[in-house]
C-alpha cells in the first residue's frame, strides 16, 4: 500500500492529487507545521532524514522530491496515462515543466516569502530600518523582477496549448500547481496573467483534484 506522508500546505497535496488522477488506493499520515516556525514537525525525519515532505513509502521504497514521487508513480501504476509518448514534442515539453517547477518557478517564490518575513517580521527597533531597506532593495531589484520574468514565460506558454504539454492533460501539470498557487496566493497573478488564472480555474475544478482536497484536509493555495 502506498502511504503518503502528508504535511499541511504543502507540495504533498500535488501527490494526493496525482494519485487520485491516477485512481490509486492509498493511505495519508498527516503531519503538522509548527506554527511558530512553520516548519515540518520532528517525526518527518524518522520517515527521510531531510524531514521533508512530500515522501512516500511503497512495498518497502521510500521516495522524496515531489519530481521524482511523479515520475516513479507514474512510471510504475501510470500504464502510460498523464505521461506523453515517448519521442513526440509533447513529452519534450512534459519533461521541462515537470522540472521547471521546483528548479525555477520556485526559487524566486520562496525569496519572496523569506524577505517579506525579514521585512514585517518583529526584530528589534534599531534593525528594523536597515533590515527592511535590504529586504526591499532585493525584492524590487532581483526577487520581484524575477517572478515577473517566469509569470510572463508562463502566461506566453499556455498561450501555445491548453496545458502545458499540449492538449492533453498531463502529470506536468500537477507538478506546476504549487507554483501557481503559491504565486496567486501572494498576489503575483492578476488580469494581466489571465491564462494562467484559466489553468488554476481548471484544475480547480478537476474531480480528482476536489478529493485530493477532502483526504488530505485544508490547504491555504486552493
Amino acid at each position: 500500500m502506498i502511504v503518503v506522508h502528508h504535511l499541511n500546505n504543502s507540495r504533498s497535496q500535488r501527490i494526493l492529487w496525482l494519485l487520485e488522477e491516477l485512481g490509486l488506493d492509498y493511505e495519508i499520515k498527516k503531519y503538522q507545521r509548527d506554527p511558530k516556525t512553520m516548519l515540518a514537525p520532528p517525526e518527518l525525519k524518522a520517515v527521510h532524514p531531510l524531514g521533508k515532505s512530500p515522501v512516500i513509502s511503497d512495498d518497502g521504497l521510500v521516495v522524496a522530491e515531489s519530481g521524482a514521487i511523479v515520475e516513479y508513480l507514474t512510471g510504475r501504476y501510470g500504464n502510460g496515462r498523464l505521461v506523453p509518448a515517448v519521442g513526440t514534442p509533447e513529452r519534450l515539453r512534459y519533461t521541462y515543466f515537470l522540472h521547471f517547477a521546483e528548479g525555477s518557478a520556485m526559487s524566486p517564490l520562496l525569496m519572496k516569502l523569506v524577505f517579506d518575513k525579514v521585512e514585517n517580521g518583529p526584530m528589534p527597533f534599531f534593525a528594523k530600518p536597515i533590515a527592511r531597506a535590504i529586504a526591499r532593495k532585493v525584492k524590487d531589484s532581483f526577487v520581484l523582477p524575477n517572478i515577473r520574468s517566469q509569470l510572463d514565460f508562463l502566461e506566453a506558454e499556455l498561450g501555445k496549448s491548453t496545458w502545458f504539454a499540449g492538449e492533453e492533460f498531463s502529470a506536468a501539470d500537477i507538478q506546476m500547481s504549487f507554483a501557481l498557487e503559491a504565486a496567486a496566493s501572494r498576489g503575483g497573478l492578476g488580469s494581466q496573467y489571465p491564462k494562467l488564472s484559466a489553468f488554476l480555474q481548471r484544475i480547480h475544478a478537476r474531480p480528482a483534484y476536489a478529493r485530493a482536497l477532502e483526504r488530505g484536509g485544508k490547504y491555504d493555495y486552493a
